[in-house]
């Protein structure tokens, strides 16, 4: 029985460890009096705190942009991250604002035969650089696959869904780009990388 007492309070101390250790994260996080309210964009949808961006590690608490589509469906875009081979790997979360399931519409995955073969994707997203007046589309793999999520086709009530969209970089001297997806609205990104 003692070595069941030894093993109860070894946990014990670990889930307080870790309690102790996530509350000093929180109160190190906190302000520091010099809060300064930003202006609110006109990408911003909702502005009763409707949907929050999920916290995925190497996200931005608030979205680069918020895009609004048809029955009630929003496209958080939270990072638009250039790499050092030549792409900008675009990511956000899709999600279901409306109180009833949704079926995505299909012409989000564009309307090339190519891309539609593959099945449900968001292949139909473009970057436009407008200094430099070029249209990027998402890339494809060498079997014409869309390099995006695929797979999907409808959301529920309040589910959300991690996307990415991966694209030829625009040149290093462009920081800002308008995102395309067909049936929502557009919105202006910042590149950072």
């Amino acid at each position: 029985m003692s070595m069941r007492f030894t093993t109860k309070a070894r946990r014990g101390m670990v889930v307080l460890t870790a309690a102790a250790a996530l509350a000093l994260c929180v109160g190190g996080c906190g302000g520091g009096g010099n809060d300064e309210k930003k202006p609110e964009s006109s990408n911003s949808a909702s502005r009763d705190g409707g949907s929050k961006p999920s916290a995925q590690e190497g996200q931005a608490d608030e979205p680069l942009a918020e895009l609004r589509g048809s029955d009630g469906l929003i496209l958080q875009i939270t990072s638009a991250q250039r790499d050092a081979g030549g792409f900008v790997t675009v990511s956000g979360t899709l999600k279901n604002d409306g109180d009833q399931r949704v079926t995505v519409p299909a012409a989000v995955r564009g309307s090339e035969t190519e891309i539609r073969r593959h099945g449900m994707s968001l292949g139909g997203a473009t970057l436009v650089d407008s200094e430099e007046k070029k249209r990027f589309y998402v890339l494809r793999d060498t079997d014409g696959r869309p390099l995006t999520t695929t797979g999907f086709t409808s959301l529920k009530a309040g589910e959300s869904l991690a996307v990415f969209m991966q694209f030829p970089a625009p040149p290093t001297s462009t920081a800002e780009v308008s995102f395309q997806l067909p049936t929502f609205a557009s919105g202006t990104i910042q590149i950072s990388g």
